[in-house]
């Protein structure tokens, strides 16, 4: 991964996501409603699937938020992005979209698509300051509570 390992932050650092850290991205998912929950079987078995990237940002040892997304030919999708509570706001979430973008862009993505809920708004708000723009609905998409998600996109210059 070209972004990967050296990229430290004042107190983090961004590296690949392993199987073994899918405890810990359970349990951050469990306190980030906001989210979608997979549970630690499922972030396994993403983790094998073709094409995936998986990131994490890590500071004293600790997993403190990750990011899952997948490349499909020219194109990827973020599947999920989430820092436990108190790892917000200082940076974190834009270091791993941006590793992300940076990686795609090297693997030959032309466009990153991401869902948001509806009523996300600190969450849209956070993904249109990093180049995503709002293009399209998709109604009931989120349970528990049943939401509509927008679609974003990033288009990516090489």
């Amino acid at each position: 991964m070209a972004t990967e390992l050296g990229r430290e932050r004042a107190k983090s650092a961004i590296r690949t996501l392993r199987a073994e850290d899918a405890g810990a991205v359970a349990e951050i998912l469990r306190r980030s409603p906001e989210a979608v929950f997979w549970p630690e079987a499922s972030v396994k078995e993403v983790l094998e699937w073709q094409g995936i990237l998986g990131i994490a940002s890590e500071a004293d040892g600790k997993l403190v938020g990750f990011l899952i997304g997948r490349q499909t030919s020219e194109e990827a999708e973020i599947l999920n992005l989430a820092l436990a509570p108190e790892s917000r706001r200082k940076g974190e979430g834009g270091a791993l979209l941006q590793a992300a973008v940076e990686e795609f862009r090297t693997r030959g993505v032309n466009r990153v698509f991401l869902e948001v809920r509806e009523s996300n708004v600190p969450g849209i708000t956070f993904y249109a300051r990093h180049k995503f723009s709002k293009t399209g609905r998709r109604e009931g998409y989120y349970r528990d509570p049943s939401e509509a998600a927008l679609v974003m996109e990033h288009k990516l210059v090489r």
